[in-house]
């Protein structure tokens, strides 16, 4: 279907295509914290250097590395489809929107597909919603997702790995700014929304001194985030293909550390995750943080009383 999908327009290097969709819902693995996701888009303009995400272009017969954040595909009739499936999933389930590729990175503005979606929900009650990203684009739908969030449990998780602009612009090139990512959480925040942030994924030797997370964790408290929690570096083979060359262009002293942690596995050992954990945990616990949103009531909820309400993580 990829390569026979209708071309929608073109930007620089980025070209912007349409792509029909059996359905607009995915279910997950066991064990996630969420049982259903909802990704609009499929590739993502931010071009971020570790983003696992990368291997789904090569479901679509794309494996240039970087075809990635230069083949943007917004799913077709995204609205029809959520409409026809949403009444078979259970509303105790959570879905969670934005898992693989940003809901507002720049195809959001000329195609608004995330905003369909939501358009969707504020028609339904009851749901346990949360959504991700790295824009503040998403300034644009607060008066919808005010709506949104009472009528569903509703937490928003904005992105940020760092609080340095440069390293930020290395890192992530095509994303906006971390300070206009806090901007973000305090509009959200204003606005009554549960916001937190997320510093994922947590670099090695990048991002994870204590320092650093404790200076992202308290710029996050002072705009107004209620939670924060984050996990290590998650580097599949697609994109090792781009992180690697990155590691020895910009932080050459880095690369063979990199690539000997990752030679076997995806995944880092579990010591450093449980010493990664603790210090994320010491980090929240100083600037008073939770680790994930609270439940709460919304205001036109219809499903079970409050004190039945599972939390969002």
């Amino acid at each position: 279907m990829a390569a026979h999908s209708d071309l929608l327009a073109a930007k620089r290097r980025v070209q912007y295509l349409e792509i029909a969709a059996r359905s607009i819902l995915n279910r997950t693995r066991p064990h996630m914290p969420f049982q259903w996701t909802i990704n609009p888009y499929r590739g993502c303009e931010f071009g971020c250097q570790y983003c696992y995400a990368r291997y789904t272009h090569e479901f679509l017969g794309l494996e240039d590395s970087r075809a990635f954040e230069e083949r943007i595909f917004a799913k077709a009739n995204v609205a029809a489809l959520l409409r026809r499936d949403l009444p078979g999933v259970d509303r105790r389930d959570a879905i969670a929107i934005g898992t693989a590729t940003d809901p507002y990175q720049p195809a959001e503005r000329r195609y608004g597909r995330t905003r369909a979606i939501l358009e969707v929900f504020l028609q339904d009650k009851g749901r346990r919603l949360s959504l991700t990203t790295k824009s503040d684009l998403i300034l644009r739908d607060i008066p919808l997702l005010r709506e949104v969030a009472r009528r569903n449990v509703l937490s928003v998780n904005i992105t940020i790995t760092t609080v340095h602009s440069r390293l930020a612009r290395l890192l992530e090139p095509g994303a906006p700014r971390p300070d206009l990512r806090l901007a973000a959480v305090r509009a959200l925040a204003d606005a009554g929304i549960r916001v937190g942030v997320f510093p994922n994924p947590i670099l090695p030797l990048i991002t994870d001194r204590e320092n650093s997370l404790d200076r992202l964790a308290r710029a996050a408290r002072r705009a107004g985030a209620s939670y924060f929690g984050g996990g290590p570096l998650f580097l599949m083979p697609a994109a090792q293909k781009v992180f690697f060359p990155f590691l020895e262009e910009r932080l050459p002293r880095l690369a063979e550390a990199y690539r000997r942690q990752y030679a076997r596995s995806a995944y880092l050992g579990p010591a450093y995750r449980k010493d990664l954990g603790e210090r994320v945990r010491r980090v929240r616990e100083r600037c008073g943080l939770d680790p994930a949103p609270l439940e709460y009531q919304p205001e036109l909820w219809e499903g079970e009383e409050q004190g039945t309400l599972f939390p969002l993580h």
